[in-house]
């Protein structure tokens, strides 16, 4: 049976989501419980259990009851409850569908000057050789993302690493090189950064005010925290020397269009404090996401976890709407959820859009679909110069999506996370369309605590 709401309560909110019309509806116990019970009883049999359940409670009768259950058949008739999945049955041809590529991942730099113990690259190498990327494979990808995106103006560039403030050189060039073709060329270039912090300085933040739509500070946290997981090589802590430049970096932006980025992990299952530990620091914009890890590394992320990291985002979440009240309000990223009517439908049900629409293209400039498969041969898709040429890979890629997947298929949180991260899915199903699902109950969690805030939000 095709479930189409969800229900759960939360920091004393009664929540009930309409799954496939996103309708959320703040309710008291009584509605709550008859929604529960609606669709499986007969009106006047949930009527009489209701009676006999909270008859002379607070003044309700029966005639309370029946206007409720009246208010719920409404809800229904609207579309707003018990609302059917219309894009279940719609033939939507993935195969069919145009892409252009409108986004790359740039690794500017396969080095890095710290040795995180959790990071994916292997200290920039990604599986492989430590190298540089040049002006022109720079230059090369920049052509190869206007040559492919079709009639689209907007594209958007990632430097990436490693560490891309060890070739930022290369980067202002590249900068400077897709300012001068947008004039020529009718596109739009938003250029983003990640960084560590460590080669900061006043040159650098000022070319990235000046240039970067967006930029992504890394530190993880508390300093323990972030010292005992992103040390310099010889083992010294890396905190000290990011966190006064991060603060200068984040201000001079007046607190928007960037985000300090951390990582917790089996190490820190307690995170909800350092969020707090960067909000208290100032910051405004913050992001601190699960390590996704081999079950073998120390520091992942374990099934016996999950219910501890569950506790912290609801915690954090009450935090956070208390902060509020007080006027000292942050974001955290993971909280931060459209309800004006979000994307079109192949993003609500594909996601990234990685391997399509998103690539990322190593220092030498061959193609990947994204960051994280990089170093991983099979997904090879082609390079900078002879464009796509493993149409298959990416064929694969476009048909992901949230009714391809079977984990999916019934999900609450299907829209939201449109079906989660290909390359963790790859990495512990070895199928794309698979699931990792430790992933997932942290997602359906976030998307919980994110939907009793707005309900929060919306009484202050």
């Amino acid at each position: 049976m095709e479930h189409t709401i969800h229900q759960y309560k939360n920091n004393g909110y009664n929540m009930v989501l309409d799954i496939a019309s996103g309708s959320i509806h703040v309710v008291d116990d009584l509605v709550y419980d008859m929604i529960a019970a609606f669709e499986s009883t007969e009106k006047e049999a949930l009527i009489s259990d209701m009676l006999a359940r909270y008859g002379g409670q607070a003044g309700i009768d029966e005639t309370e009851i029946r206007e409720a259950y009246d208010d719920i058949c409404e809800l229904r008739d609207t579309g707003k409850l018990f609302s059917h999945d219309a894009y279940r049955e719609m033939v939507i041809d993935f195969k069919k569908r145009q892409t252009v590529v409108k986004a790359l991942c740039l690794h500017i730099a396969h080095d890095c000057n710290l040795a995180c113990r959790y990071c994916f690259a292997e200290e920039g190498e990604y599986h492989g050789r430590r190298a540089l990327m040049s002006f022109e494979v720079g230059k090369a990808a920049l052509d190869f993302l206007m040559d492919h995106s079709g009639n689209r103006r907007n594209l958007e560039v990632d430097f990436f690493g490693g560490e891309p403030t060890l070739n930022f050189e290369v980067v202002k060039q590249l900068v400077a090189y897709g300012r001068e073709q947008e004039k020529l060329r009718n596109k739009n270039f938003r250029f983003t950064l990640t960084t560590n912090g460590v080669l900061l300085n006043d040159e650098i933040m000022e070319f990235c005010n000046r240039e970067m739509a967006n930029v992504v500070l890394s530190i993880d946290g508390r300093k323990e925290v972030n010292d005992f997981m992103r040390p310099f090589r010889g083992g010294q802590g890396s905190y000290d020397r990011i966190v006064p430049k991060f603060q200068k970096f984040a201000d001079s932006r007046n607190q928007e269009k960037y985000y300090v980025r951390g990582t917790f992990t089996h190490y820190n299952l307690d995170f909800a404090e350092d969020v707090l530990h960067l909000a208290d620091l100032g910051f405004k914009q913050i992001s601190v996401e699960p390590v996704v890890a081999p079950p073998e590394a120390d520091y992942a992320i374990r099934e016996e976890d999950v219910p501890k990291i569950c506790a912290e985002y609801d915690r954090l979440a009450a935090e956070m709407i208390r902060r509020k009240k007080e006027g000292k309000a942050f974001n955290f990223f993971h909280f931060m959820i459209d309800l004006s009517g979000g994307p079109c439908v192949y993003k609500r049900l594909s996601g990234c859009g990685s391997g399509t629409e998103y690539l990322a293209v190593t220092p030498w400039g061959d193609l990947y679909p994204c960051h994280q498969f990089v170093g991983q041969e099979e997904f090879i898709l082609g390079n900078v110069y002879d464009g796509i040429q493993k149409e298959e890979i990416c064929e694969k890629f476009k048909l992901c999506n949230v009714y391809a997947k079977e984990s999916c298929r019934d999900c609450f949180a299907r829209f939201y996370c449109s079906g989660g991260c290909a390359a963790n899915a790859w990495n512990f199903s070895k199928d794309i369309n698979g699931a990792y699902e430790i992933g997932c109950e942290l997602q359906k969690k976030r998307v919980e605590c994110a939907l009793m805030i707005k309900a929060a939000e919306a009484e202050m």
